[in-house]
This record gives C-alpha cells, sequence and structure tokens, in this order.
C-alpha cells in the first residue's frame, strides 16, 4: 500500500518543500492515483484514495467557497490535497486551512515549484510495481496451493507452506476450537496458543474469512457451513493485505480437498481390511485371504501375529454415536501402526475394533502393544485387550477371538481403561465369556439370583446390589458399606435379609463361588443385550 506519506518522501515531491497544513495525523492514508487540476468541481469526478495536485489558479477567494471545495475532496474520500505557493497564493488561505482540519483532509503546501507530470509518473510507477508485484505474489500463491492439491498433500506440507507465504504462526483447529497442529510465527507461539479455546470460541464470524481484531486472527473456514471440519487461523495483528486473505484460503481449500481425498482413500482402506479380518475369522488360512491381506500390505513371512480388540471406554446412547466413537479409534489406531511402522489390519467389526498385528519373531510383542496402544489412548479413551500371539495366519482366528472374549469380560470392571488386559486376567469371567451362548449358563445364573430379584421386585429393596458389593469387596465390609453409601449396621441389617432369602449363610464358601459366578454371568448378558440395543 502505497500511503501519503510516502508520496511525501518522494525525491519528484521533496524538492517542493513540503509543509503539511492539516491533516497530519491522516498521512498513512492510502493513495491509489494523482490528478492534478485547476478545476473548483473536481470532487464528484475522484474515486477513493486519489490525490489532488494544484497550483491554485482557479480556486476562489471566498471562504464558503473554500470550504466548499474542501468538502467536495472529503466527501469524494480523497487521499489528500497538495497546493503549489507562488502562482495564486504565498500562503495557503486559513479558511481553506481550518476546513481541511476540521474536515481530517490532508493539506500540504508545496513552497517550491514541483512538475505535476513528474509526480504523477512517480506515484503511477510506484503503484504499477505495486500492483506487478501482487499480481506476482498471487501468482506464487496460486501456483503453491495448485501443486500441493494436485500433489494431494496433506496438513503437514498445507502448514508449512502457509507459515512460509504468511510469515506467521499458523493454527489448525477442529470443529470443537481444539488445536489439531499448528506451526509457529517470529512471536511467542505459546502466547499466541493460550487459553485457545475458550478464546477461538468467542470467534463467530458470518463470512467464510474475516479478521479478528481482539486476537489479531485471520479466520477462515475449512469446508462447507453445515459440516464444517475446523478452521485455519493465521497470526496477523493489523489488518492484513488481501494476499494474506488469498493464502488463507486457498490454503483452507487445500485442506478440505485433502480430507475429502483422505476420507475416500481411508474409507476403500477400511472396507478391505473389515473384510480380511471377517475372512480370517470365518476361514483361516484361506489361500486367498492370504494373498489379499500381503497385498494390503500385511507381512507374510517371518512373523508372529497378535489380535487386538479395542473399544471406546465412553458408551454412547445411539447407534451414530458409537459410530463416530469407532471411526475416532479406527484412525487413531491407524495413526499409531504408521508411527510404529507396524504392519497391521484394522477395521470396525460389531461394536469393537479389531487389530491384527504382523510382528517380527524377536521383537517384544507385549512392549509393541502397550505402546500401539498408549498412542491410541493419546488421542481417544479406550479399553484394550490382546490375544495371545501366533506364528501363522492360519491361527490369526485364534488370537483375534482370544482378544475379543478378554475384552467383553474386562468391559465392565472399573479398571477396565487402565492398562493392555491379557487372557490371563479375566479369570472365571473369561471362561464365562467362553460359554456366553451356552444356555445353560444363563439358566444357572436366573435360578442363583432369582429369589433375591423377586424380594427387590415384592419389597422394593436392593438386596441383589447388596450381594454385589459384598462380592466386589469380600476382605472389607466397611467397604462394601461404604460403596453402598449406608452404615455398617444396615449392611448388616441386609445381609441378614439376604440369608434369610437364600434359607442358607453368607458365610458358605461354595454359595458365595455360585452366586459371584451367576452375578458374572448376569452382567455379561446385560452386556450383550444392550449392545443388541444400539445396533441398528
Amino acid at each position: 500500500m502505497l500511503t501519503l506519506r510516502d508520496v511525501l518522501a518522494m525525491p519528484a515531491v521533496r524538492v517542493g518543500e513540503p509543509q503539511v497544513l492539516a491533516g497530519g495525523d491522516r498521512l498513512d492514508r492510502e493513495v491509489r492515483w494523482v490528478h492534478s487540476t485547476e478545476l473548483v468541481d473536481i470532487g464528484p469526478l475522484l474515486r477513493g484514495g486519489d490525490l489532488v495536485l494544484t497550483t491554485g489558479v482557479a480556486l476562489p477567494d471566498h471562504p464558503d467557497a473554500l470550504g466548499r471545495f474542501a468538502g467536495g475532496l472529503a466527501e469524494a474520500d480523497a487521499a489528500g490535497l497538495l497546493v503549489e505557493l507562488g502562482r495564486r497564493w504565498t500562503a495557503l488561505p486559513p479558511a481553506l486551512v481550518e476546513t481541511c482540519e476540521r474536515l481530517g483532509l490532508p493539506l500540504v503546501a508545496l513552497r517550491r515549484e514541483v512538475r505535476f507530470v513528474t509526480v504523477a509518473q512517480a506515484v503511477g510507477e510506484r503503484l504499477v510495481d505495486a500492483q506487478l508485484a501482487e499480481l506476482r505474489e498471487a501468482q506464487r500463491v496460486h501456483d503453491t496451493f495448485t501443486e500441493l492439491s494436485l500433489d494431494e498433500a496433506g496438513p503437514d506440507e498445507v502448514l508449512a507452506a502457509v507459515q512460509r507465504l504468511s510469515g506467521a504462526a499458523v493454527v489448525l483447529e477442529n470443529g470443537q476450537h481444539r488445536v489439531v497442529d499448528y506451526r509457529p510465527g517470529p512471536g511467542d507461539v505459546a502466547a499466541f496458543l493460550d487459553d485457545w479455546e475458550r478464546r477461538s470460541r468467542r470467534v463467530q464470524p458470518r463470512e467464510r474469512t474475516s479478521w479478528d481484531e481482539s486476537n489479531g486472527w485471520l479466520v477462515t473456514r475449512i469446508g462447507r457451513p453445515e459440516r464444517s471440519w475446523g478452521r485455519l487461523v493465521i497470526g496477523s495483528p493489523g489488518d492484513p493485505p488481501q494476499r494474506m486473505v488469498a493464502v488463507a484460503e486457498r490454503a483452507a481449500a487445500a485442506l478440505a480437498m485433502h480430507r475429502l481425498h483422505d476420507r475416500s482413500r481411508d474409507g476403500r482402506l477400511r472396507r478391505l481390511h473389515q473384510e480380511l479380518l471377517l475372512g480370517m475369522l470365518a476361514n483361516p488360512g484361506d489361500a486367498e485371504v492370504v494373498r489379499r491381506a500381503g497385498l494390503a500390505g500385511l507381512p507374510l513371512d517371518a512373523r508372529q501375529y497378535v489380535g487386538l480388540a479395542i473399544r471406546p471406554a465412553t458408551e454412547p446412547s445411539t447407534a451414530a454415536g458409537l459410530a463416530a466413537l469407532l471411526d475416532d479409534v479406527v484412525a487413531a489406531t491407524l495413526h499409531a501402526t504408521e508411527l510404529a511402522r507396524t504392519g497391521a489390519l484394522v477395521a470396525a467389526v460389531e461394536d469393537d475394533v479389531r487389530v491384527l498385528l504382523a510382528v517380527p519373531p524377536r521383537a517384544d510383542a507385549v512392549a509393541g502393544v502397550d505402546g500401539l496402544v498408549a498412542q491410541v489412548r493419546a488421542r481417544v479413551p479406550v479399553v484394550a485387550a490382546v490375544g495371545t500371539p501366533v506364528d501363522g495366519l492360519d491361527a490369526a482366528d485364534r488370537t483375534l477371538r482370544e482378544s475379543a472374549q478378554v475384552l467383553t469380560a474386562v468391559a465392565g470392571r472399573a479398571d477396565a481403561a487402565a492398562g493392555v488386559h491379557r487372557l490371563e486376567d479375566v479369570h472365571v469371567r473369561g471362561l464365562l465369556v467362553l460359554l456366553a451362548d451356552d444356555e445353560r449358563v444363563r439358566v444357572f445364573a436366573r435360578r442363583e439370583l432369582a429369589p433375591l430379584r423377586q424380594a427387590d421386585a415384592r419389597d422394593g429393596t436392593d438386596l441383589l446390589g447388596t450381594l454385589r458389593a459384598l462380592l466386589e469387596h469380600p476382605g472389607s465390609r466397611s467397604a462394601a458399606a461404604a460403596a453402598l453409601h449406608v452404615s455398617r449396621p444396615v449392611l448388616y441389617d441386609r445381609i441378614a435379609r439376604i440369608e434369610r432369602v437364600l434359607g442358607a449363610s453368607l458365610g458358605d464358601a461354595e454359595l458365595r463361588t455360585s452366586l459371584h459366578v451367576a452375578v458374572i454371568a448376569a452382567d455379561l448378558a446385560a452386556d450383550v443385550n444392550r449392545a443388541g440395543e444400539r445396533s441398528p
């Protein structure tokens, strides 16, 4: 932007010994062109940003007429008025000076003769040079993002290009106003990112791209308004130039295109992985399934295979909510396998994410799986269970089924979201998971717990809940009472009621074991029923 201050500093103007008489605080106004004229009614012919040069030979003497002349320039939003002294006045009329000051119109007296044509040429050349530079920069922006789009560049490359072109800090945030990635600028990035989520939520622009003065952010939306995938933010303490706006919008378009391409590729990849995992579960060792798995990137030679089952730690209330969570878990797992450089098949199967990892035979499978799950948990809270490693894909179904059984066994435990669970962690619960489809187990659980359920339904008590607390805290009745939020005398009274209903003492070890097995079996059946209700 060429300002009036820049024009006054040009050699062609400095020879006229310019003296600012009014509007000295407006010298940073943009100059878009120069007109030399002696017309009194030039105002309606001007555009905003035009700079007027005159000798004043045709200007009126009367103060009111001079005021109307200055008012016409101000109304046209002229950049300023330069008057050459000597031909008409040796000093500018006070009325003209006072009116220009009142209207905020910069007024400059040229105390020596200047060649107006030279001034106009110098300003025109500067403006043309600036326009050419702007066009070259626009072409550079266009070429940069066209190349990135053709290369299907990811967020890393796009953000790096934005930082390089803008020279400022750049942030990519998701739809929940959380920082996904960023590139630091020349200033303190910690201060730029401080309290980001709260500050970002307060910025709600109506346009696709806008400048937030309070934060010094240029913000542009990524994707359509009804399905916005997030926003791109570029640090801009001052009102950003059009070039930076173009950078922001082209970058947002490149990020949106990448997401579309990525979702398409990711969708095909996930469908393929799901088909392969289901094929291995249905027909392990099938030559066609093995061949397709190898073509999909799963190493086939000198590997041990480990099944991993992962479930979101939070339980959604709808099928759509479950699908969204599973999608996040799949994405996080694929990202973790890429970081670990581990060949794997990853797909959502029913309510879980199933993974088959190909681990080098000399690698520590336990540490490898634990590290991968930790990477997933860094992005999504999950419950994870792992099967016993096997030496060939013909036994892949065994490790996959075992991981799913262990996951089902631990899903209801308080510590389910901690660690990675294995077969040795689940004990009798694991056995009951294996027998979950056996009707005899269900009949046993219903028979064992029927007296307590009937008493609870009849009397409005919670004897079954009391029994559960006792079984979960076998060594401390104080802990059981605390879990129920009752006093010890109340707990003892409930224990006595349970024993009367059952007609037996809870001190009998065999009875306690039988009841505990029945409670676990009932819980597992309830989990299966809830999963069925969520399914579409």
